[in-house]
């Protein structure tokens, strides 16, 4: 969390006073919105306890349904395939509970077989053993 608050820039945008976060997968600096600090903080586990590549990390991903397309939060790509997602992250301001259903679409439209969702207070860890069948791993 310390390096986090570290990364965090205030600029003055139209006359007003906004925080921004350098962020280490996009290499640049992003608006800080409640979204934007949860996304950072779970980047920073990835990158730091679970030791993911920043090349295998990706946000706003997107996933495709037919001819609509859909943005998957985080994805984090199989290390001997780089186009085919391995996990999908489903981000949630604090709070929010809604999201599952959208994250397992996700997967089911990726093949992705790990789904995680978070609001940044609570995390579901889900294996996906078969198109319409998860199994929460706890």
């Amino acid at each position: 969390i310390q390096a986090l608050r570290e990364s965090i820039l205030i600029q003055t945008v139209r006359g007003k006073k906004t925080a921004f976060i350098r962020c280490p997968i996009r290499r640049k600096a992003i608006q800080l919105k409640p979204e934007e600090l949860i996304r950072q903080l779970y980047a920073a586990r990835l990158l730091k306890q679970y030791r993911y590549s920043t090349e295998r990390v990706r946000f706003e991903h997107l996933v495709n349904f037919g001819r609509e397309r859909k943005r998957a939060d985080i994805v984090i790509v199989d290390k001997d395939q780089p186009d085919t997602p391995y996990i999908i992250v489903e981000l949630k301001k604090p709070k929010l509970q809604d999201g599952k259903d959208q994250l397992k679409s996700y997967c089911n439209a990726t093949g992705a077989p790990i789904a995680v969702w978070t609001n940044g207070q609570d995390i579901s860890h889900y294996h996906r053993k078969d198109p319409n069948y998860f199994e929460e791993i706890t």
